[in-house]
């Protein structure tokens, strides 16, 4: 009994040291087709997670329609591709992502958005080649906690989050 009670508590406590996070905004500028672009760091579960990203603003106009449009492959963001670096390996929903760079792209739909990520670096976020794919997983659709008017994208409290006007697209995420 003593060694179960152990085993169950030396388990949450990796659980709460895996999800645990601190978020670090380490740039913002201006990219060169008007949106602002933010470095994020956090440290989450011994692991250092760096997300660059344009954060393009809704303006009035949809999302699933005017932007991001419905089953069509989308940057997750604007102007140059979306750039993941992690320096250990992430479980994000059921895709394994080993240690490295890699550009971010989703497939937004109305009930389940798709998660891609994309070998490929270093590209324009148009520029999107499904062969170059590391894989894909689902994205849970749900109302965001509050509107945002601009793109924000998250690692927090074992979730990864896409934000963007009332739309949430989420996931489980943990460090390995």
């Amino acid at each position: 009994m003593l060694v179960r009670s152990l085993i169950t508590a030396t388990a949450a406590l990796a659980l709460v040291a895996t999800t645990a996070s601190a978020q670090k905004v380490v740039s913002t500028k201006m990219g060169d087709g008007g949106s602002p672009h933010e470095t994020v760091e956090w440290a989450v579960g011994g692991a250092k997670i760096t997300l660059t990203y344009g954060r393009p603003y809704l303006k009035g106009r949809k999302v699933l329609s005017d932007v991001a449009p419905a089953g069509q492959v989308w940057r997750t963001g604007a102007d140059a591709a979306t750039t993941l670096t992690t320096d250990k390996t992430l479980m994000i929903g059921s895709l394994m992502i080993p240690a490295g760079t890699y550009t971010l792209y989703t497939v937004p739909d109305a009930k389940m958005w798709k998660l891609v990520v994309s070998k490929q670096t270093g590209q324009w976020g148009t520029e999107y080649h499904q062969d170059r794919d590391l894989g894909r997983t689902d994205l849970n659709v749900s109302t965001a906690p509050k509107p945002a008017e601009q793109v924000t994208i998250g690692f927090a409290d074992g979730m990864f989050t896409v934000d963007w006007g009332t739309t949430r697209a989420a996931t489980s995420f943990m460090v390995h």
